[in-house]
């Protein structure tokens, strides 16, 4: 059975009319489910009783059980919610000056095998749809009574690598008519999926691109990220360069640091120099601790003095906060949790 929530507002209305019923029905459902959030169609009171049991017959409304939740000393929440094939995925709903924000997966395992990330640790299942994507943010609003502000592509999976159902569900989250998420307070994070970047680009909808960068070396990043030896540093710069010129946008560059491996006055260097010139935030992460990692975070003094060196040579640095590490909450620590029974 189809799942309703994995249309934006102009495939519903498609969707409705092959109902045999009018397009204005679409913006009804539209609202009921993410605006009312209701969780059965039976809850669509101005919809007609015959309308109602077509909706049940053809659809179903993904509705996310939370098998568990983990709270931080923080106040970062992590939740496993269950999905209705029997999977599992995390979720993970932070706390900042600026509002509420949530950390959505993208698929059921990751292929990308990054070394620092714990989603490395699991196989690939299948990608999540749109609607699963949404319900992220659903389900939490929900379980919390309060609207989130701001929503982060950085969970479990490799956005770009399911491009298709990341653009759709960014399309309901931002309609005004649904959750009215603006664009800009939603970021899509990728390890370098190149031809997906331009296609981003292409789409100029307005979100944060983060780019996963963590070395300015070939050598050392090819060691942490597979994907480098598909996409090299040079080809991704390069497609960087053009969503700059193309959206005006400033891209977010993620760089974990790892001692004695990516954390050192060279390395920061080659940084400053691979991005000097460029619209771009470099954002600082201590690597976490995962298990069965390689990487050990680096040393308070080497970060800040990284971070001292790009403000000097003129590239935006900041030093991410860190929130949820003792849940397993924090960047890089995610990954598909088996729910116990």
């Amino acid at each position: 059975m189809k799942n309703i929530k994995d249309y934006n507002l102009d495939a519903l209305k498609k969707e409705v009319e092959t109902l045999g019923e009018k397009s204005f029905r679409a913006e009804q459902i539209f609202k009921w489910l993410f605006v009312e959030k209701v969780k059965s169609f039976d809850d669509m009171t101005n919809l007609s009783l015959e309308l109602r049991e077509k909706l049940k017959q053809n659809y179903d409304i993904c509705n996310f059980n939370i098998e568990k939740k983990l709270e931080s000393s923080d106040g970062t929440k992590k939740y496993l919610f269950g999905l209705s094939d029997g999977n599992a995925i995390e979720s993970v709903l932070m706390q900042y000056h600026y509002g509420k924000s949530v950390c959505v997966s993208s698929q059921i395992g990751c292929k990308m095998g990054c070394k620092f990330c714990a989603s490395t640790g699991i196989p690939f299942i299948r990608s999540l749809s749109a609607g699963e994507i949404v319900e992220q943010i659903i389900a939490i609003e929900q379980d919390i009574g309060e609207k989130i502000s701001n929503i982060v592509f950085m969970g479990i999976g490799e956005p770009m690598d399911n491009y298709e159902n990341v653009i759709r569900a960014i399309e309901i989250l931002n309609n005004p008519k649904g959750l009215n998420i603006g664009a800009r307070h939603i970021s899509v994070s990728t390890s370098g999926i190149v031809p997906r970047i331009y296609d981003f680009a292409d789409k100029n909808i307005q979100c944060t691109l983060s780019i996963s960068l963590h070395s300015a070396n070939n050598n050392t990043r090819s060691s942490m990220m597979p994907v480098n030896n598909a996409y090299n540093i040079e080809e991704l710069i390069k497609a960087c360069k053009y969503y700059i010129e193309k959206t005006n946008k400033r891209i977010s560059f993620e760089y974990a640091l790892a001692k004695d491996n990516n954390d050192n006055q060279k390395a920061a260097e080659e940084l400053a120099n691979l991005l000097q010139g460029m619209l771009c935030h470099v954002n600082l992460i201590p690597i976490n601790n995962i298990e069965k990692g390689k990487y050990e975070k680096s040393s308070l003094e080497n970060i800040i003095k990284f971070r001292d060196y790009l403000n000097k040579r003129g590239i935006v640095a900041t030093i991410r906060r860190e929130l949820g590490s003792d849940i397993n909450a924090a960047c890089g620590q995610l990954r598909r949790s088996y729910v116990e029974k």
